[in-house]
C-alpha cells in the first residue's frame, strides 16, 4: 500500500478495534486472526500443487522482496529474498546524507507461470518497476529485469492466450501488455484505461482512491481487487469482475470490518477459498489476516456474514519463531550462509564493514566512516517485532570500540529508542536514548567499567499499548530497566513496524568495532522485571 494512503491515516487518526490474540492460543485447535501478529504487508499470495508462496514489502530494507513458504496458509517460513538490492544510489546506501526510508521496494506480484516464478515489484526511489524470475522460488537463482516508469501498486498477470499484462494505478486503473516473458512494455504496447472510477463502489465521497490492484481469473471470469478508503470510514475491499480482461467490469463492496484490507484470493487443494489481506495495527505494523470465501451469483463473499472471524479453519499458528524471526548465537558450520533470511540490513549494507569469521561466534560490526546520526548510519541488522509481546536481547563487547563509537540494540523507526555503550572523553558509558519525539534524546547515563554488557528491548503492542522498555544487565541475569518507557508509534516516513536492530557507528574517527555474543528473540516480556 502506498504513502499516500499511510500518511493520510496520521491526519484522519482511525484507530481500528482491536483483535489480540488469546493467551490460551497455543491450546486453540484453530487458527486466530491475525494469521501473523507481524509486519507482513502488501502480501501476493499463490498456490503451486500443495504448496503456499507469499511475497511482501520491506521498503529500504537489503535484501528485498522476501518470499515466504507455507503448507496450511498460517505457518509460514521464509525462503528467499527476490532482491539483493535495488541499486546503487546514495539514498539506497545510506550516502551522503541521504536514504529512502519509507520506499524502497514497494507492493509486489507474484505469479507462477509454466514452470517459472514471477515477482514484481516497483520502487519510487529508482523510478523503475522490476520483474524477477526463478525456476526455483526456495533457492533461486533469480533473474531480474527492470524497465521505466515505476507503474504504481500493479498486478502481473498471464492470460490464458500466453498474452502478459500489468494492471495498474490508483483510482483509474490502466492496463499495459508486456512483452512474453514480462521483462518489459512489449513494443508498441500503448496503455488503456480498464476502470475509470475503481473506487465508484464505495461511494462518492473518498479519501484515498482505489489501489493495490491484484488480478485473478477464475472459472473464465476477470476478478480485480482493490483497496479503497472512504471519508470517515474504513479501509474497503472492492472488487470488480469481467467476462473479457479488457472489460466492462462491475464492482461491489467486498469487505468493511475492522480496515482488514489489501490482497487476494488463494485456494486450496480440497476447493475452499479464502481471501488474503491486512491490517495497520500500530507500531508493530501492517498485519495478516485470512478471511473465508464462499462464491454467490459468481461473486466471491468474503467473511461470515459480512465480518472477519476470529478463529478460522485452518491449523493452529505454531508461533512466529524461527519461521519469520529467530534468535541467532552467530555460530556458523562450514556451508551455511553467513546470515539467516530472518535478518535484513537498513539500506544496502557495506559488506567489508561486517563479519562472522573475524572472531568466531560474533557479529562484529566496524565503522568505516564518521556519521551524525543512528537514522542515517549503515550496517545497523534488523529483524521484525512480534505480537502482542516481544523480546530481543544480545551481549556486547566494546573493548575495541574508538572515542566517539556507540554500538547497542536499537528498536528501529523514526521515532526510535537505542540502548548501548557510548564511547566518550576516554570512559565508556551505558546510555538510552529515545526519539519519541523524533528528535533523540539521551534519558539516562551510566559508568561501565567492564568490556561485555547486555542489553534487552521489551515491547508491548497489545490492543495497540505500543511500549518498549529498555533494559541493561552486567552479568547477563539481573536487569535494570534504563530510560524511560518508549512509546511507539507508526510513523509514515518509514512506513514500517518498528524492528529489533544491532548497531555500531563512529561519530568521531572510523576503525572501531564492536562484537556481538547472540541475539535472542522471545515472544514474552516476561523476566524483564
Amino acid at each position: 500500500m502506498p504513502y499516500s494512503i499511510k500518511r493520510s491515516a496520521l491526519f484522519f487518526g482511525i484507530i481500528l478495534a482491536s483483535t489480540s490474540v488469546s493467551p490460551l492460543a497455543a491450546q486453540v485447535k484453530q487458527a486466530q486472526n491475525p494469521v501473523i501478529f507481524a509486519d507482513v504487508p502488501d502480501m501476493a499470495m499463490i498456490r503451486v500443487g500443495k504448496t503456499y508462496y507469499m511475497s511482501s514489502t520491506t521498503m529500504h530494507m537489503s535484501p528485498g522482496v522476501p518470499i515466504m513458504k507455507s503448507t496450511d496458509l498460517v505457518n509460514w517460513y521464509l525462503v528467499s529474498y527476490a532482491s539483493d538490492t535495488l541499486g546503487n544510489q546514495d539514498e539506497l546506501a545510506l550516502r551522503n546524507g541521504k536514504s529512502t526510508y519509507g520506499r524502497g521496494s514497494w507492493a509486489s506480484s507474484l505469479r507462477f507461470h509454466q514452470g517459472t516464478y514471477y515477482v514484481s515489484t516497483f520502487a519510487q526511489t529508482t523510478g523503475k518497476t522490476y520483474v524477477y524470475s526463478t525456476k526455483n522460488i526456495e533457492k533461486g537463482p533469480w533473474k531480474v529485469s527492470s524497465f521505466k516508469p515505476s507503474y504504481h501498486d500493479h498486478s502481473l498477470f498471464f492470460d490464458d492466450d500466453g498474452r502478459v499484462y500489468l494492471v495498474y494505478g490508483a483510482g483509474k486503473l490502466r492496463l499495459l501488455e508486456l512483452t512474453a516473458d514480462a521483462s518489459g512494455v512489449k513494443p508498441g504496447a500503448t496503455e488503456q484505461v480498464l476502470i475509470e472510477n475503481a473506487s465508484a463502489p464505495a461511494g462518492p465521497n473518498i479519501n484515498l482512491q482505489a489501489e493495490g490492484s491484484q488480478l485473478f481469473k477464475i472459472n473464465g471470469k476477470y476478478y480485480l481487487f482493490n483497496i479503497v478508503w472512504p471519508r470517515d470510514g474504513m479501509r474497503t475491499v472492492v472488487v470488480h469482475r469481467s467476462d473479457k480482461l479488457t472489460g466492462p467490469y462491475e464492482g461491489r463492496v467486498a469487505l468493511q470490518d475492522l480496515g482488514v484490507a489489501q490482497g487476494g484470493l488463494i485456494d486450496t487443494p480440497d476447493g475452499r477459498w479464502f481471501s488474503y489481506l491486512f491490517r495497520d495495527f500500530g507500531a508493530v505494523g501492517r498485519i495478516p489476516y485470512l478471511v473465508p470465501v464462499t462464491w454467490a451469483d459468481g461473486w466471491p463473499v468474503l467473511g461470515i456474514a459480512g465480518k472477519v472471524p476470529q478463529t478460522l479453519p485452518l491449523p493452529p499458528s505454531k508461533g512466529l519463531i524461527p519461521g519469520l524471526v529467530a534468535s541467532d548465537e552467530f555460530n556458523r558450520r562450514k556451508g551455511e550462509p553467513a546470515l539467516p533470511l530472518v535478518w535484513q540490513w537498513n539500506h544496502n549494507p557495506e559488506n567489508s564493514l561486517w563479519s562472522l569469521t573475524d572472531r568466531a561466534g560474533y557479529l562484529r560490526l566496524k565503522t568505516g566512516r564518521v556519521d551524525t546520526t543512528f537514522l542515517l548510519a549503515r550496517n545497523t541488522l534488523t529483524q521484525r517485532t512480534i505480537g502482542p509481546t516481544c523480546t530481543g536481547t544480545t551481549a556486547l563487547n566494546v573493548s575495541h570500540l574508538k572515542e566517539g563509537d556507540f554500538a547497542g540494540l536499537a528498536l528501529l523507526q523514526k521515532r526510535y529508542g537505542l540502548v548501548g555503550v557510548d564511547y566518550r572523553n576516554g570512559a565508556k558509558s551505558i546510555v538510552m536514548i529515545s526519539a519519541e519525539t523524533e528528535k533523540p534524546v539521551e534519558l539516562q547515563r551510566l559508568p561501565l567499567t567492564q568490556n561485555t554488557v547486555y542489553f534487552k528491548a521489551a515491547c508491548d503492542f497489545t490492543e495497540r499499548k505500543d511500549v518498549a522498555t529498555f533494559y541493561y544487565s552486567l552479568d547477563g541475569k539481573s536487569w535494570l530497566a534504563l530510560g524511560a518507557p518508549l512509546k511507539m508509534a507508526y510513523t509514515l516516513p518509514h512506513f514500517m513496524g518498528y524492528r529489533f536492530g544491532l548497531f555500531n557507528y563512529a561519530t568521531k574517527a572510523a576503525g572501531g568495532y564492536a562484537d556481538f555474543d547472540y541475539f535472542r528473540i522471545a515472544d514474552t516480556t516476561a523476566g524483564t522485571k
